[in-house]
């Protein structure tokens, strides 16, 4: 049986990841909520916390692409109900983390050196090498009490140096300094184990489907 998680968390992760992303914030439809975002190559969000006929009803009345249904299930649950050519686009994870992180394995690298932005409730740590280049980058948005963390990245060629473990940190420091000592983030398949190395929690699978665009 999958995980189930309040709808309160993920009305909270909704609200942090639209602030994050500078859009209109949510609103409520039916379980879940929308948010309208107006990207070329993507319209409309719509976020369940559960999977329910409602889901497939909200998938036949949309005939575009650019268009997502995301819902705290596993892809192939959501996939056997939703109507042709409705596809899973991608999987991933919610997570928590309840408490202070773990400490990064490593201190910061010689050649590096960390910038944070603060643009309330935003803040955004880079990771920068002395030329100016940005290595890694990550940002949270504080909303009801919460962090939620997203677009944490690492370029390629800075990899496997410890330093995506040293943003989250920066950021965990600056939600403790604005009121925030619980975190929220969807993980990828790829970005999983970093999190669980920090003391992060798996909640539930968060799986995303939308109509393929021609191509």
């Amino acid at each position: 049986m999958a995980d189930v998680v309040a709808p309160h968390i993920v009305e909270t992760w909704v609200k942090g990841w639209s602030l994050a992303r500078e859009v209109p914030p949510p609103v409520p439809y039916g379980s879940g909520f929308r948010t309208e975002l107006g990207w070329a190559d993507a319209k409309t969000r719509y976020v369940f916390p559960a999977l329910s006929q409602e889901c497939h009803t909200l998938a036949t009345t949309i005939h575009e692409p650019y268009v997502f249904i995301k819902v705290c299930a596993p892809a192939d649950a959501l996939a056997a109900l939703l109507p042709a050519p409705w596809e899973i686009t991608t999987h991933a994870f919610m997570m928590a983390c309840p408490g202070p992180m773990s400490a990064p394995k490593h201190p910061l690298p010689p050649g590096y050196r960390l910038e944070v932005i603060t643009e309330a409730p935003v803040f955004i740590v880079r990771l920068l090498t002395t030329g100016g280049e940005e290595a890694a980058v990550g940002r949270i948005a504080i909303t009801d009490g919460y962090a939620i963390y997203d677009r944490i990245a690492t370029q390629p060629d800075h990899q496997r140096r410890g330093l995506g473990s040293i943003v989250m940190k920066a950021l965990e420091e600056a939600a403790l300094a604005n009121g925030a000592s619980q975190g929220l983030l969807v993980a990828t398949p790829e970005g999983k184990a970093l999190y669980e190395s920090l003391n992060w929690q798996f909640l539930c699978p968060y799986t995303t489907a939308a109509i393929p665009a021609e191509k």
